[in-house]
């Protein structure tokens, strides 16, 4: 099968889009005709090397895919050959990835997509809607009625973050670029505060004069002596991006208040965790309330410039890897 591929970690020069052995599932596996795949940052850190997790080459790369059923082994009841179908778990822990014409995905990380939902438009954001996911409610615990503040509500995890958060009750601050703003009120944001403002930590504390009880920075610079101040007692900041970031803990203002900073990666989380998220997800793709700021629709022979363009931060929403049907 066709495959787009690497022999070892390293720049996206080594990504080889050619043939590879096609997958055989096991016992508890899914055979599935992939249609679109994502390029998400994580996948570029997978290729690299700077995100370390077993890996058997030639590894095939990607995390996400929406494809359809091609064989259900005996022991995944719950599929059948041509149920539409999505997974965000592969390309890590073992687990071949999903930029291939076919991939196999073990049963208990695989969900159906609900009728009549652009897969282009799902692919994109399954990824970032289940990060987002994990941030406020695995991981943050929000409440109905607190407020969440989302640093970068323009990006793919942002648009997330706020939809969720919102779809749960939340009230949503957001920071983003002017021409962002109305995107993220449209997602749900209650307030928009431009994040280039020199006055941006007084902007938001006029937002959330009670505090908040979520403080969630997608860029991963990561400023705690900002993000701690503005929590309300008992809030949370959740880290979930921002490897390099060393920022200064500010113990006094964490310690007296009972706030807390917490930090996850999305690789990291149980099948159930994600099964969890999947429902929610699901239900706001249905709805068309979970959509990413833009997609470019690319084909699979271009994945090495896929991940040198965003390697390069110059990508603007999400770029989805059209997969060619298999013979």
């Amino acid at each position: 099968m066709l495959a787009a591929y690497v022999e070892e970690c390293g720049p996206p020069a080594g990504i080889r889009v050619g043939e590879v052995p096609e997958p055989r599932p096991g016992a508890t596996d899914v055979l599935v005709d992939v249609e679109v795949t994502a390029v998400n940052a994580v996948d570029t850190m997978v290729r690299s090397g700077a995100f370390r997790t077993p890996m058997d080459f030639p590894f095939v790369i990607g995390r996400d895919l929406v494809g359809t059923v091609r064989a259900a082994s005996p022991g995944v009841p719950g599929f059948r050959a041509g149920d539409r179908v999505w997974c965000n778990s592969l390309g890590h822990g073992g687990r071949q990835g999903a930029a291939a014409q076919r991939a196999v995905v073990p049963g208990d990380r695989l969900y159906r997509l609900p009728a009549g939902v652009d897969p282009v438009a799902a692919v994109a954001v399954l990824h970032p809607a289940a990060t987002a996911y994990l941030a406020l409610f695995t991981h943050g615990r929000l409440r109905v009625g607190e407020t969440v503040i989302v640093a970068g509500g323009g990006g793919n995890v942002g648009g997330a973050l706020i939809a969720l958060a919102a779809h749960a009750g939340a009230r949503v601050v957001a920071t983003a670029s002017e021409r962002d703003a109305e995107r993220c009120r449209a997602l749900g944001a209650a307030e928009v505060v431009d994040y280039r403002s020199p006055d941006l930590a007084k902007e938001l504390r006029e937002a959330c004069p009670e505090g908040a009880g979520i403080y969630v920075d997608t860029s991963g610079r990561n400023d705690l002596d900002l993000a701690v101040g503005l929590l309300a007692w008992r809030g949370r900041v959740v880290v979930l991006a921002g490897m390099g970031s060393r920022p200064v803990l500010p113990a006094g203002p964490l310690y007296v208040m009972d706030r807390s900073v917490v930090g996850f990666a999305v690789s990291h989380a149980t099948a159930a965790e994600l099964a969890e998220a999947a429902v929610v997800i699901n239900r706001l793709l249905a709805t068309g309330a979970l959509r990413p700021p833009a997609t470019e629709t690319l084909p699979l022979s271009d994945t090495a410039g896929a991940h040198r363009r965003l390697e390069s931060g110059g990508v603007r929403g999400k770029l989805v890897l059209r997969v060619p049907a298999a013979g």
